[in-house]
């Protein structure tokens, strides 16, 4: 495994690809949490240094299965952990609420009770509330490093601006927004520009597209009834027609490669930079070896060229979610 600097503010370096914890706690389908923590363990045994998990998944579950993973091994890993956002009854989640200083403090003391750990090494505020300037979180959340519950802190789904706006109170560690060859907004509104502005560390979440990109489904009758991805744009009707058609264009690269799909997707994002790290989500331990195989693939100037012809910005038709929780990105 090769290592890589977690940005300029702080002192870690993580593996080149985390693991991303979400799927561990049914947000896909079932899940076995043996086979999660036998997941964890492996990734550890193969280098993967970098959990990412959240206040919100699962309702507690996730960090809580990562707390007996890593028993006796906390030295061994780097915890990002997210404040999540704030759920009604209905199961919507909303971002406002989510920046106040009474949430963001509960949600960091209820992970270190539920991860069974004394600090975190990254707390990063999920969404930014549209209600409370983000200076007034972020002067929260550097009041947590100074009282020891965390050493760095960190945003998702930030704007440039808010990024900088973050800066004005106290430094950045990273930046967590969705990457993918069909999420390339981070390109075009300038999130990685802000990023290497500031020396922060980037981190790609759902580089597979919420599992657009695993090659599992080529039409919307594909997605499981239950599924939440039955109403993302992205998944439904033409959309969905029209992303199978790029699906196959990219299979046919990953055929040649004699890879698989999912390790074409996590290998382009790969080459956008040493300082973008993916986290796929993985609950097993064969997806997550896949994935992994990622990091040995070399793609050429002409394999690049090939898939940005394939996939420019723009390319995959619907948006990555629906229009309610759009609004909640890039804030």
């Amino acid at each position: 495994m090769r290592y890589v600097p977690f940005g300029k503010v702080t002192d870690y370096r993580v593996s080149r690809m985390g693991l991303g914890c979400m799927s561990m706690s049914g947000v896909y389908g079932p899940q076995d949490d043996g086979e999660c923590i036998a997941t964890i363990h492996r990734a550890i045994e193969l280098g993967v240094n970098f959990l990412d998990t959240s206040h919100s998944y699962g309702e507690g579950h996730n960090q809580t299965l990562i707390g007996r993973a890593i028993k006796g091994r906390r030295e061994e890993v780097v915890i990002h952990s997210k404040t999540g956002s704030i759920r009604s009854k209905s199961a919507e989640t909303r971002s406002e609420g989510s920046g106040t200083a009474d949430y963001l403090r509960k949600t960091c003391e209820e992970s270190l009770e539920r991860l069974g750990i004394d600090h975190l090494d990254v707390l990063c505020m999920s969404r930014v509330d549209p209600t409370v300037p983000i200076e007034e979180s972020v002067g929260t959340m550097a009041r947590m490093v100074e009282e020891g519950k965390t050493r760095y802190i960190a945003l998702s789904e930030a704007s440039p601006d808010s990024i900088g706006r973050a800066w004005t109170v106290h430094p950045i560690a990273s930046l967590q927004i969705e990457y993918s060859l069909f999420s390339r907004d981070p390109e075009e509104y300038g999130n990685i520009e802000a990023v290497r502005a500031h020396g922060m560390g980037f981190m790609a979440y759902a580089p597979l597209g919420r599992g657009i990109l695993s090659g599992q489904f080529h039409s919307a009758d594909d997605v499981p009834e239950d599924d939440p991805r039955r109403r993302y744009p992205r998944y439904t009707g033409a959309n969905m027609a029209h992303n199978a058609k790029l699906l196959r264009r990219l299979e046919g690269i990953a055929d040649e490669k004699g890879i698989s799909l999912p390790c074409l997707a996590i290998a382009w994002v790969l080459h956008r930079g040493d300082d973008i790290v993916p986290i796929p989500s993985s609950k097993t331990r064969a997806h997550l070896e896949d994935n992994l195989k990622a990091l040995e693939v070399e793609l050429s100037h002409e394999d690049l060229a090939r898939i940005e012809e394939i996939c420019p910005p723009g390319a995959a038709a619907g948006t990555r979610y629906p229009e309610r929780m759009m609004a909640r990105v890039n804030v």
